[in-house]
């Protein structure tokens, strides 16, 4: 593919803000320092980040429901703060957030690539990830011929993962979250993600067996629910006005 008109610096915080922030250093969380279900509806932090982002960059506003969407939704977040426990730490919360800003950075410098071809701008900024990630893989592995044999005893369902995440994940989804960064604002697209949670925690419930107590039912509830009041008020306002 083309490299795209865009300079190498964007191209270089988009790929280490993604692969390296986001995905590396969520993937080490979820490892050993918080559940994947939960995981999945922190880095929604994202959604603050860009929307802040957004502001003090492109001088967006932000609006009444908005900012009470928001709130709602780090209510959420603060419930799962306060029942931190053997599989979720302090630490794993930290990281996921941490997570959460480095894709509102990526979602920042995508946005000011303007109109481009967004897969092939997913491509050529995937290949700043590979060094950093090479070296965390080699410290956190143990060394390089652990890394090889770990690598030749992967099974199936690792590599069909690693396939998802490249193709699917990577190259679909990024390429048309970044387009759709480029055509709308992100106080709007930045939340739509909030749906990943129900898809997160029902297939760590589901295959890894995850516990799903009140708790957490209720702080992706409000997490949600903020996604809602943030994607649905203004048309539900001017329904209402139809007929006031």
């Amino acid at each position: 593919m083309p490299r795209p008109k865009v300079a190498w610096g964007n191209l270089c915080i988009y790929g280490l803000a993604t692969g390296v922030g986001q995905f590396g250093v969520m993937y080490y969380a979820v490892n050993s320092q918080i559940s994947p279900g939960l995981a999945s509806l922190v880095v929604q932090t994202q959604v603050f980040f860009t929307i802040g982002f957004a502001m003090l960059f492109a001088k967006e506003g932000l609006k009444r429901y908005q900012v009470v969407a928001v709130g709602i939704a780090l209510l959420g977040l603060v419930i799962i703060a306060l029942h931190t426990d053997s599989t979720t730490t302090f630490l794993g919360l930290a990281l996921v957030v941490f997570a959460g800003l480095s894709w509102g950075i990526a979602n920042t410098v995508s946005r000011q690539a303007g109109s481009i071809n967004m897969l092939s701008y997913v491509v050529w900024a995937s290949a700043f990830s590979i060094p950093p990630l090479l070296l965390i893989a080699l410290i956190f592995e143990g060394g390089v011929v652990r890394l090889w044999d770990v690598t030749l005893a992967a099974p199936m369902g690792a590599w069909v993962g690693v396939l998802w995440q490249s193709w699917a994940n990577t190259l679909f989804g990024y390429a048309a979250w970044g387009w759709l960064l480029s055509k709308h604002p992100a106080a709007l697209v930045a939340p739509a993600p909030l749906l990943v949670p129900i898809f997160g925690m029902g297939a760590s419930a589901f295959f890894l067996g995850e516990a799903l107590p009140p708790w957490k039912v209720e702080a992706a509830s409000l997490v949600i629910a903020g996604l809602i009041i943030n994607l649905f008020w203004p048309s539900l306002q001017a329904q209402v006005r139809k007929f006031f």
